[in-house]
C-alpha cells in the first residue's frame, strides 16, 4: 500500500520502473487519441468537474490508461470524494504510476502520469480515506473502464 511518504520519495528522487514503455511522438499521440483526450492526457489539460464520465460511475472492473492501455486501477479502490473527479485510494501496482512535482497555476501539487506512456491522469492528494490517506483525484478523459473479464 501506497502512503504519502511513499509518494513524496517517487517524486523527489526516482519513480519505480515500469514492466514497459511505450513511446510515441506527439503527432502520433494527436493521431492516436480524440481531441479531448489528447488535451488532457498529452498536454496536461484539466476537464470539467462533475461533468466528465466517470465522476459518478462505481460500476464493477478496472480503469486502464485511455493512451496506452496499462492497467491503473482497480474500481473497489474508487470512492465518492465529491471533487468532481474520479477518486481512488491506490493504483492496482506500485509501478504503474509516475509522481511528478507539480507548481502550475500557483499551487504545488504532485502530478499522476501512466508510468508506461506518460500520459497526464491528474494529481494526487494526501486528504483521502483511511489507511493510506491519499486521494488520486483524476481526468475521467485520461481513462478507459473495462468491465470484470476484459482485457486491455
Amino acid at each position: 500500500m501506497l502512503h504519502w511518504r511513499d509518494i513524496l520519495t517517487y517524486a523527489r528522487y526516482s519513480n519505480p520502473e515500469p514492466p514497459m514503455r511505450v513511446v510515441l511522438t506527439e503527432a502520433e499521440w494527436q493521431a492516436r487519441l480524440p481531441p479531448a483526450q489528447y488535451r488532457v492526457l498529452r498536454q496536461q489539460h484539466t476537464e470539467p468537474p462533475y461533468r466528465n464520465a466517470f465522476c459518478r460511475s462505481y460500476e464493477p472492473g478496472v480503469y486502464a490508461c485511455a493512451g496506452c492501455g496499462s492497467l491503473l486501477f482497480d474500481s473497489a479502490t474508487k470512492y465518492h470524494a465529491i471533487s468532481g473527479w474520479p477518486s481512488f485510494t491506490q493504483p492496482l501496482a506500485k509501478n504503474a504510476l509516475g509522481y511528478y512535482f507539480d507548481d502550475s497555476h500557483r499551487m504545488q501539487r504532485v502530478e499522476v502520469r501512466c508510468n508506461v506512456c506518460g500520459g497526464h491522469l491528474g494529481h494526487v492528494f494526501p486528504d483521502g480515506p483511511a489507511p493510506s490517506g491519499v486521494r488520486y483525484c483524476l481526468n475521467s478523459a485520461s481513462l478507459r473502464w473495462l468491465a470484470p473479464g476484459a482485457g486491455a
